[in-house]
């Protein structure tokens, strides 16, 4: 009896697995690949092949090679030729993963190998043969399936034998039918037919891939190339949907193209198709790469098959000059050299993205697209976003910015980031920077040695790390959306892991919550005594009309004078979300007025964003006059005053609250009281700035400041704060 065992393929994150319960044998795909054990990939041409396997062949020949595994390796290199160099046997493994003679080769024994089962070992489709008719049913649908697409893979598992990896995809039903892409688990809940099958394997696939483009975002969608670093491919079709084929295009190539679909058949495309002479009779495909008003490449077929697509997609996966965003796609566009015949250099710009460096960057634009040199790819980087990797190459330590773009020419010699390079010198974009390097780029080709500097460069920065964030909004879309599919269709026992960790969460919240409730009302009962405590103490205090209960984290006030030497420290630059609560006062009352001052923000001093500072009036009132001209609103402290009397205001007793960072002032007025010195009542409509009493012009700071914490005081923004340079001659 053949062996049973467990086969997952997969294309580019996607896989459809079909688990069974099977009574008889599975027929299984070879469990060594051959393209592995010769070393050639599966583009690789007959004589390629065949150089390999005598070159393997003489190697591992049990007369010459006395190592103990050394007979059965010659096994397998002879078994792996015998597959690949015939043509009709190679098909049948590329596509089904296995040869008319199904036996395994070799000595592998069978366990429960599915650790590294999230499927990215295979980039072509695989079919397993079946015995039961039940599976011979589903195969036939998923190869009609596959067969349209060519995208997904298939594979089998024998829930007899496989029962942990089952459990491992939450299967506890045979026979069913699930959906894998990028490692999350979906079910398959309908009749085994091709059309469900084909809308089943559309939903697997994440939102967004395609846009749809019409005349009205056309210039938007062709236009973000600079944005997302990537070439933007147009397919356009007469049918209202985005293809399938297309779909799973687009999801293999998300990381290197940018796809767009255009619907013919509609009217707010016809511009679109008279702009770039479209032939409606038959699919068309364009790439854009820098120029948006001429596509790069063009094919047009009746039949879209999917190696016309990715042979035309990876001609064009990048663009003429990308910049280098991260590690992965420097590793791409400049590979590490392995053989002398395969040397690739790049061409490296350090720039900025300024306006200033826009014309050198087209120029070099420009240079780079009359390249006809293969072995040479052209790249650019900001200076500002990758500074680590512009530092070991320019030899710099201070970051200093470039005054004008340097160009290097490197050749990478391995993975761990070891470079050979050369500096090339400025470049401005002008003829003369163009015939300088085209002179150096001659002289590499035939003299490499001219890359005369050597370094150990680090890890590229991720440019677009930053939208980690987006990328998690949609999965956990997507992720919900799985989990409403499930629970419409009842599939309780499947759904009892996820359940269970839901109710343990809200276990776990409702728990914390609780004990939070009990402790916060054992700290409201030490918080009401100690507020007691702290009312006698009070009233005990002259500072009695402070009604603030803050605990103080100083036993005094620091308060600092606002002159022209702390001004930038206390003010300008004060840190975001600090204040700076001044006092106004003149030399007369200073006295008096600072101690009332201390009195009333005394319970405001545990604040570690508050500041305290006061200004001097009679040394600086042409400051107090620009300030408040500049918030004009706070200028409307009595409208039946002249402009003559405003001049001449006392400004004595006011608090201004600053805002350093954001450039807003909160002010506080002296309010009377209606008590002068002896305690007499005195008549509201007759006073004037004259009859305020010095000592009660602050009486009601503390509630002011209650205010300020809270943050409902009116704010008054001003353009730029006024300097403090010049003091005011005394009159």
């Amino acid at each position: 009896m053949a062996r049973r065992t467990r086969i997952i393929f997969t294309f580019s994150g996607i896989a459809l697995v079909s688990l069974l319960l099977l009574g008889g044998s599975v027929e299984t795909a070879s469990e060594v690949d051959p393209y592995t054990i010769l070393g050639v990939t599966k583009s690789a041409s007959q004589a390629e092949i065949k150089k390999v396997y005598k070159r393997l062949a003489r190697e591992w020949h049990p007369d010459k090679n006395k190592n103990e595994g050394a007979e059965d390796m010659f096994i397998k290199i002879t078994k792996s030729y015998e597959i690949l160099s015939n043509e009709e046997k190679r098909a049948n493994y590329d596509r089904y993963g296995q040869t008319d003679d199904t036996q395994p080769y070799g000595r592998g024994h069978h366990g429960h190998r599915h650790d590294h089962f999230y499927f990215d070992d295979f980039k072509r489709p695989y079919l397993i043969k079946i015995t039961s008719d039940w599976c011979f049913k589903v195969v036939k649908e998923l190869e009609a399936l596959v067969t349209y697409s060519q995208c997904v893979g298939i594979g089998v598992v024998d829930v007899g034998y496989e029962r942990r990896l089952a459990n491992h995809l939450g299967a506890h039903r045979t026979p069913s039918i699930l959906g894998v892409i990028n490692g999350k688990v979906a079910f398959f809940h309908y009749a085994v037919v091709k059309e469900h099958l084909r809308q089943f394997v559309e939903d697997l696939l994440p939102q967004r891939l395609v846009e749809k483009v019409t005349d009205r975002n056309n210039f938007q969608f062709l236009n973000s190339w600079h944005e997302q670093n990537k070439p933007h491919v147009l397919l356009f079709d007469q049918v209202p949907v985005v293809p399938l084929l297309y779909k799973l295009t687009a999801f293999a190539y998300k990381d290197y193209v940018q796809f767009g679909y255009v619907d013919q058949g509609l009217s707010e495309t016809a511009n679109l198709l008279k702009q770039f002479n479209i032939n409606t009779y038959a699919p068309t495909m364009l790439v854009f790469k820098e120029s948006t008003d001429k596509p790069a490449d063009i094919i047009q077929a009746k039949g879209m098959k999917k190696q016309i697509i990715d042979e035309f997609i990876l001609n064009n996966k990048f663009l003429l000059v990308p910049r280098l965003v991260n590690q992965k796609l420097f590793d791409e566009l400049c590979p590490v050299k392995q053989f002398h015949r395969r040397r690739k250099y790049c061409v490296l710009l350090i720039t900025g993205d300024e306006e200033a460096f826009a014309i050198g960057n087209q120029a070099f634009l420009s240079f780079a697209s009359a390249n006809t040199k293969e072995v040479v790819r052209f790249a650019y980087i900001y200076q500002r976003l990758q500074q680590p990797l512009c530092d070991t190459l320019l030899k710099t330590k201070d970051s200093t910015p470039l005054p004008t773009p340097q160009v290097l020419i490197l050749e990478r010699r391995n993975a761990a980031g070891k470079v050979l390079f050369k500096l090339a010198g400025s470049w401005n974009g002008t003829d003369d920077d163009k015939r300088h390097l085209l002179d150096e780029l001659e002289r590499l080709l035939k003299d490499p040695s001219i890359l005369n500097y050597d370094a150990m460069l680090p890890e590229l920065n991720n440019e677009f790390a930053s939208m980690f964030l987006v990328r998690w909004i949609y999965s956990a879309y997507d992720y919900l959306t799985e989990i409403i599919d499930d629970i419409l269709h009842n599939n309780w026992r499947e759904m009892m892991p996820l359940l269970s960790l839901i109710f343990s969460a809200l276990f776990i919240l409702f728990g914390t919550v609780v004990v939070q409730a009990f402790s916060d009302s054992s700290e409201d009962g030490k918080t009401k005594s100690k507020a007691k405590d702290g009312t006698k103490a009070e009233n005990e205090s002259p500072s009695s009309s402070n009604t603030s209960s803050r605990p103080p984290k100083k036993n005094f006030v620091e308060v600092t004078e606002l002159t022209d030497i702390t001004y930038i420290s206390n003010l300008v630059k004060l840190r975001p979300g600090h204040m700076n609560v001044v006092l106004v006062l003149t030399d007369a009352t200073k006295n008096v007025l600072l101690s009332k001052f201390a009195k009333e923000v005394y319970s405001f001093t545990g604040s570690l964003t508050l500041h305290f500072s006061f200004l001097n009036v009679d040394k600086h009132s042409a400051w107090m006059e620009t300030l408040l001209e500049f918030a004009q609103d706070a200028m409307q402290i009595d409208t039946d005053e002249d402009d003559g009397a405003r001049q001449k205001m006392d400004y004595t007793g006011y608090v201004l609250a600053l805002n350093g960072h954001k450039k807003y002032l909160c002010l506080f007025r002296p309010v009377y009281t209606g008590e002068d010195l002896d305690g007499n009542k005195a008549n509201p409509r007759s006073r004037s700035t004259a009859t305020l009493q010095i000592h009660h012009k602050l009486d009601r700071l503390g509630l002011w400041m209650e205010r300020l914490l809270e943050g409902t005081l009116p704010r008054y923004y001003i353009p730029a704060w006024p300097g403090l340079d010049k003091i005011t001659a005394p009159k």
